[in-house]
């Protein structure tokens, strides 16, 4: 065909007119450069900010607590394994509750013992969170709890150490009602679950005891006093128990002495009866040389240095002295 059809145009010619347009339009060509950019710009800030609602919707898990999932301020989940969780966005919410052992300083108070002695207490209690949900619908927040926990073991401690004096209060293992601090972790245990508070306390401890100012004097002489008479009823049972001892020690002293004198007199006396036997079988055999014998034993206790006797020249008992012995 050699004739040229009107409604055919090149590629040349259309490119043509599209640069003469925009040549006449400045302002179109700007427009267009700036949509793509803009398109970008809004899609990476729209990606951003799912990026961070996401990432404040997760929540972890860590070991030794417990996540409470709220919606609309209700509990709806408790987590209690470590791990990765996700909430809702802007309907779901976490708070964080311990489950490790919490160590809690009560308050110091002054209590009257049994013996109306005014002491000063310091305690302290081991206590952990066991049911979280419970916790927090009736106490609210940890801070709550320990108020409560506070108020159950003054009243205990109170109670309890009333009815000790002072001395068991101070020496907790000569009491004879005891532990101390197993009675009223028990009690405060007992108190505690009634009321439905998600709390267990492990163990209660007095941590100190102390006197009030005023009264320390007052105590100590008191505490000296009751030693002296302590230390005198010891003296005393000391000198009875002397006293009964020697007295004992003396009789059985009497006693051995009395058999010793009697064995040795029955001795004495068969030793005498076995000397005059024996003298009278000698003597028996010579009865002239006993008279003689018995007359110079008798020199021996009547004649002395300074004795003077006056007897007659034909006496028998002279005439040995005489040196006369036919």
């Amino acid at each position: 065909m050699t004739g040229k059809d009107p409604n055919f145009v090149s590629l040349e010619e259309r490119f043509n007119m599209n640069k003469k347009k925009k040549s006449a339009n400045p302002k179109s060509q700007v427009d267009i450069d700036w949509k793509k950019p803009g398109k970008l710009f809004g899609g990476l800030l729209l990606a951003f900010i799912l990026l961070i609602i996401l990432l404040t919707n997760i929540y972890v898990v860590r070991e030794g607590e417990y996540k409470i999932v709220r919606q609309f301020g209700e509990i709806v989940k408790v987590v209690n394994e470590p791990g990765l969780g996700m909430t809702i966005p802007f309907i779901q919410s976490t708070t964080t509750v311990p489950k490790y052992l919490m160590n809690y300083e009560i308050s110091e108070a002054e209590i009257n013992t049994l013996d109306k002695r005014r002491i000063i207490i310091d305690n302290y209690a081991v206590w952990k969170v066991n049911n979280p949900q419970l916790m927090i619908a009736n106490a609210g927040t940890l801070v709550n709890a320990e108020a409560r926990m506070e108020e159950f073991i003054y009243s205990v401690v109170r109670t309890e150490l009333g009815r000790l004096a002072y001395a068991e209060i101070i020496n907790d293992e000569d009491s004879s009602r005891g532990s101390l601090g197993e009675q009223v972790t028990a009690r405060v245990n007992e108190l505690l679950a009634a009321d439905n508070y998600g709390i267990e306390v492990l163990d209660v401890r007095i941590k100190r005891t102390d006197l009030p100012v005023e009264n320390e004097q007052a105590v100590f002489q008191d505490m000296i006093s009751e030693r002296e008479k302590i230390a005198q009823k010891f003296l005393s049972e000391g000198d009875a128990d002397k006293r009964r001892i020697e007295a004992e020690t003396d009789r059985q002293v009497r006693e051995i002495i009395a058999n010793a004198e009697r064995e040795a007199a029955v001795i004495i006396s068969e030793g005498e009866a076995e000397a005059a036997r024996i003298y009278n079988e000698s003597f028996s055999k010579d009865p002239e040389f006993y008279n003689l014998f018995r007359t110079l034993e008798s020199y021996k206790s009547t004649i002395g240095e300074d004795t003077v006797i006056i007897l007659p020249p034909d006496s028998p008992y002279a005439r040995i002295l005489s040196g006369i012995t036919e």
